[in-house]
């Protein structure tokens, strides 16, 4: 694929101008608008923070006596991303292996929706794999993107790394909704689609692997990371010029700017999500890139406020993750002027010593030398795939090694250590005061969320847990590798 070169992003002089100021004074006052409406994401709100506002939710349950489960309901054979709920319905992105339309069948992609009271599955929108196969998109893995949801529009990345836009009732409400009215399945169980923008065919972005990205949004934009990556050689980058990270229009599906960041110094893929917030009054929105920097930018023109290096200056990238560079997989936190974030590597990788930053996000430029807040890794520290958490002063986060971890969120001063003893791929979520993490294993680990480490509960759920919990209105949430289960108190 051949592509015009595009002209690198200009480091921000700080100095905004009279229609730059209006517009991010615009987006603030529309952000704040579309967020009056009922919406629902990965990591709760646009700063990804894992913690919940829930309470009352149980700290005890078990799968295998029924013990305090409302309901269950089979999913795919691979299910990565959700839970997410809004509306009275819970949505999931899994795979095909467990078809509810026999018209349908093979293997795809799949988003589905359930009734949140009592888990009756309502309508799905499913993808065909792309032709080049796992350089693109790799067998049995389903959908990986956790929608993005407000109003009555649900955003995700499709596994053929198409951004797409449905309307949640699908075809079950009887209504074709969008300017789409060709779907090719309509039936009351179908996935009704709003728009869709094809990344691979209009912006040339050649996905590694998989798309995976976990959208957001404010105002009329929302943010993604494409997914552009390396070939199945894992040295030449076939699209060096393609897009990293875009922002489309909402409503239309059209690009409104896109960024060709970090270009030529892609590691390997792009497989983590931006953030958005304000710092000091002013809207940002957060990219990991696929050279291990963090990149922030000005949500309304994609101009480059403050970039950061997420690994030591001597680390190398090699093959096969026998390097000491990392890519970043997990999500930057926003939390008081401030971004936390890991680093990491694609799983079948294997282990190896990582980085967790605490970088102040108030600076301009290229601030690795002077934005570090505090640093916790090398030795202390592995590779980690998960987000942090943080609640009271105190952070929470693990890493792919099995190691679940609480910080002082001010200085990263270590307070304890616990060992699940085996990976994990999700990560840690407060809820009412209590730290819940699941383990491939599929153990799910209950912890009090203190200072002081002591383990309230734990239980295995019969399979691996990669998607971390959520909870709503005292019912707990738990998406294993091939069920959803919703777990309450007897009323």
């Amino acid at each position: 694929m051949s592509r015009v070169p595009r002209n690198r992003i200009p480091f921000s002089s700080g100095r905004c101008s009279m229609r730059s100021a209006i517009l991010s004074f615009f987006l603030i006052l529309v952000a704040t608008a579309a967020f009056s409406e009922e919406a629902a994401m990965w990591g709760f709100t646009t700063e990804r923070n894992m913690v919940s506002t829930e309470k009352n939710v149980p700290g005890k349950w078990d799968p295998e006596t029924g013990e305090n489960i409302k309901w269950k309901v089979a999913l795919g054979s691979q299910t990565y991303a959700g839970p997410v709920i809004h509306g009275g319905k819970i949505f999931m992105g899994t795979n095909n292996q467990a078809p509810r339309n026999p018209k349908l069948v093979g293997d795809r992609g799949v988003i589905m929706a359930f009734n949140e009271s009592d888990g009756e599955f309502l309508w799905q929108s499913t993808h065909t794999k792309l032709p080049a196969g796992r350089v693109n998109d790799w067998p049995q893995q389903g959908i990986c993107s956790t929608p993005f949801i407000e109003g009555d529009r649900l955003y995700y990345i499709s596994n053929r790394c198409e951004v797409v836009c449905l309307d949640t009732e699908g075809f079950f409400d009887g209504e074709n909704d969008g300017e789409i009215m060709t779907e090719g399945d309509t039936s009351a169980i179908d996935g009704d689609v709003v728009w869709s923008l094809d990344m691979m065919a209009e912006l040339d972005v050649f996905p590694h692997n998989l798309a995976t990205c976990s959208p957001i949004g404010a105002g009329d934009l929302l943010f993604v990371v494409t997914s552009n990556g390396v070939d199945e050689g894992h040295f030449h980058i076939p699209s060096l010029f393609a897009p990293s990270f875009i922002a489309v229009n909402k409503n239309t599906g059209k690009v409104v700017w896109e960024k060709s960041l970090p270009g030529e110094d892609i590691l390997h893929g792009q497989w983590s999500n931006p953030t958005y917030g304000m710092v000091e009054g002013k809207p940002q929105v957060i990219f990991p890139g696929g050279d291990g920097w963090i990149y922030s930018l000005e949500p309304e023109t994609g101009d480059l406020i403050w970039k950061f290096d997420c690994n030591p200056k001597d680390s190398e990238w090699e093959l096969g993750g026998r390097g000491t560079r990392n890519n970043i997989i997990s999500t930057p936190v926003l939390y008081d002027n401030k971004v936390f974030i890991g680093v990491g590597q694609d799983p079948e990788h294997g282990e190896g010593d990582g980085h967790l930053w605490a970088i102040d996000a108030t600076g301009k430029g290229d601030v690795t030398k002077t934005s570090v807040v505090w640093h916790f890794g090398g030795k202390d520290f592995k590779r980690t795939m998960s987000t942090v958490s943080i609640k009271d002063d105190l952070l929470f986060t693990a890493d792919l090694s099995g190691y679940v971890y609480c910080l002082d969120v001010e200085t990263g001063k270590r307070h304890w250590k616990y060992d699940t003893f085996a990976a994990i791929w999700g990560s840690t979520v407060v809820i009412d005061g209590k730290v819940f993490i699941g383990d491939e294993d599929g153990d799910v680990a209950v912890i009090e969320a203190s200072k002081e480490f002591k383990l309230l509960y734990e239980v295995n759920m019969g399979s691996a847990v990669y998607t971390t919990p959520i909870a709503k209105d005292g019912v707990l949430y738990i998406g294993t590798r091939n069920t959803l289960f919703a777990i309450a108190r007897p009323e």
